[in-house]
């Protein structure tokens, strides 16, 4: 029901802002600007959530592993599937743009402010700096990756004590995340007015001028997720957990829905928990670790995202990308989608240094800020669906069963 509720919000939303757009009503287009603070309400709930909950779920789900060799074969795998996938995911967003551009338009670029590149960090710093030398700092700043860092080692050394004391941590762990995601549950209630404030300011602002114009890049992007979900992750869950196309889209549909509509990949977690346990059969103890782990940096929709909108940005300002700039928009692309935060429109300011490194104006930024409400919603459900297939694989390379049991083979026609 409340999945129904979200996309009737979503749908309502982009119905009054085009309709506001179109009749160019002052009454409706105050009423679209009106909705904004609803909006933004929402997403600030949705981020107040963030860091106690990934934190509190992580902890507990490493600290049920006991062995911290354990939890080095599982983050390990789990990293090491994050890391192969998003080059291929990069390579398919730069691909299909190449080919959508030979049918691609003039678009008249509109008037855009200059801006500067931050500096991109080094591999060796990305890592140097995933060790948090003040938590509570990082937790302050809202940095994630060094505080997902912080909480696993703390959690694995629980995982090391005395059973008594060991149990009595993971047990306030686990309170504190059931709290915490019956508090999101609690916020998804209000997602339907939320989404819709989200949606009809932009959509009314826009209406389907911009929107035509840039067509082509919208339907590059979700031709990209669609065909890097169909190479990737569907072969995979169907040859190594032995999960059917159909049953996969099933199982997911409800965290699928959630990250469509609110295009957080957090306001989905309680979602892809339930549903990988519940009805794909993943233990509980990897979902707790892998899914809470890929909700805060694997965004494989994310990176295919930057990888085709570096190629449009290219084509739109006219700038030549040699073969020794595309191996480094590449590696800046793989490194900023490591570190995009789970909230809409992330992608596109994490985008610098790719752009910078190319040579493509920053300013292009803007461009795709105005439309990229559209591919959002896309590619965060790409995103959702791929921290769930990932605890499925994580779950049958560490030793689980297939699907209700099964040994991974393909499930009989």
């Amino acid at each position: 029901m409340l999945h129904i509720l979200i996309a009737a919000g979503l749908v309502l939303g982009l119905g009054f802002g085009l309709l506001a757009s179109a009749t160019g009503s002052e009454l409706l287009l105050t009423i679209a600007a009106a909705s904004a603070p609803f909006g933004a309400a929402f997403m600030n709930a949705i981020r107040m959530v963030v860091i106690p909950l990934v934190m509190a779920v992580i902890f507990s789900g490493v600290a049920k592993l006991g062995d911290p060799r354990k939890l080095g074969r599982m983050g390990g795998l789990t990293l090491g599937f994050f890391w192969v996938t998003l080059v291929p995911a990069i390579l398919i967003g730069m691909g299909i743009m190449k080919v959508g551009l030979l049918f691609a338009p003039d678009v008249p670029l509109p008037p855009v402010e200059a801006q500067e590149a931050p500096a991109l960090q080094g591999f060796v710093e990305f890592l140097v700096g995933l060790i948090p030398p003040n938590p509570f700092a990082a937790a302050s700043a809202g940095s994630l990756l060094p505080l997902i860092v912080f909480t696993a080692l703390v959690a694995a050394a629980a995982g090391t004590l005395e059973e008594g004391s060991r149990t009595r941590l993971i047990e306030l762990a686990d309170a504190v995340g059931a709290a915490l995601i019956r508090l999101v549950w609690w916020i998804l209630w209000t997602a339907p007015v939320g989404v819709f404030g989200l949606a009809a300011p932009v959509t009314a602002k826009l209406g389907w001028g911009l929107l035509g114009s840039l067509a082509v890049f919208i339907v590059c992007v979700v031709v990209g997720l669609a065909v890097f979900l169909g190479l990737v992750f569907l072969p995979l869950l169907w040859f190594v957990r032995g999960i059917s196309p159909r049953r996969f889209f099933v199982s997911t549909f409800g965290s699928v829905a959630v990250g469509f509509a609110s295009t957080s990949t957090v306001a989905a977690l309680p979602v892809m928990i339930e549903e990988a346990t519940e009805k794909l059969k993943v233990d509980p103890s990897t979902v707790t670790l892998v899914v809470p782990l890929g909700a805060s940096m694997y965004r494989p929709g994310s990176a295919l995202f930057q990888g085709a909108a570096v190629v449009f940005l290219a084509h739109l300002y006219q700038v030549p990308i040699p073969i020794a700039a595309l191996g480094g928009a590449i590696l800046a692309t793989f490194l900023v989608s490591l570190t995009v935060a789970p909230v809409p429109s992330s992608s596109i300011v994490t985008l610098a240094p790719a752009l910078d490194t190319v040579g493509i104006p920053l300013s292009g930024m803007a461009i795709l800020l105005g439309v990229d409400r559209i591919p959002d919603m896309f590619r965060t459900s790409v995103n959702c669906m791929g921290q769930v297939t990932t605890a499925a694989l994580v779950d049958r390379w560490v030793g689980g069963n297939g699907e209700d049991g099964s040994t991974g083979s393909p499930p009989a026609s």
